[in-house]
């Protein structure tokens, strides 16, 4: 990944959930709409506190419950993506093409690996009676912010003596 490109699909516009959220019998609240604008000017995968903490600074009475129920609603909808990538809280995704992730192991940052970058087929036999909707595949390490120097004298040992 290029370290300038977006990691993340933009969500729609704050005008175009508004208006999805009419179309569905939903209430539009300022609560609701600084949820939106949030969203839509976000580069990662959000945790709903984190999208409560940038909410608060302009609308402090907004309850982390009302920034939950909301993604929720987004989720429920298709507009984004939940997921739970073993940090603790869930993560909302607005990429809703096929991808896969690459978690830090480090600080937790969550970036998108674009296209179809493993293809598996599970066997039917293998199935044990499922049927496989969708492939997830988390990629971890550490980004390049979080990997230890590596030692010059020695390149595969990334402990200094």
């Amino acid at each position: 990944m290029t370290p300038n490109a977006p990691r993340v699909a933009p969500v729609k516009t704050p005008e175009e959930l508004t208006d999805r959220f009419r179309s569905e019998g939903l209430k539009v609240t300022p609560q609701r709409q600084a949820v939106f604008r949030v969203l839509h000017h976000s580069t990662v995968h959000p945790t709903a506190e984190s999208v409560h903490a940038a909410v608060v600074r302009d609308l402090p009475m907004v309850s982390l419950r009302t920034v939950y129920q909301t993604l929720n609603d987004l989720t429920a909808m298709g507009e984004l993506g939940q997921l739970d990538v073993g940090l603790g809280s869930a993560r909302f995704d607005p990429n809703l093409e096929p991808h896969h992730h690459l978690v830090c192991d480090g600080c937790g940052r969550v970036e998108d690996v674009p296209g179809d970058v493993l293809h598996a087929d599970l066997p039917e036999a293998g199935a044990g009676g499922f049927t496989v909707t969708r492939t997830e595949v988390v990629f971890r390490g550490r980004c390049a912010e979080c990997r230890p120097p590596t030692n010059p004298t020695n390149p595969t040992n990334t402990k200094e003596a």
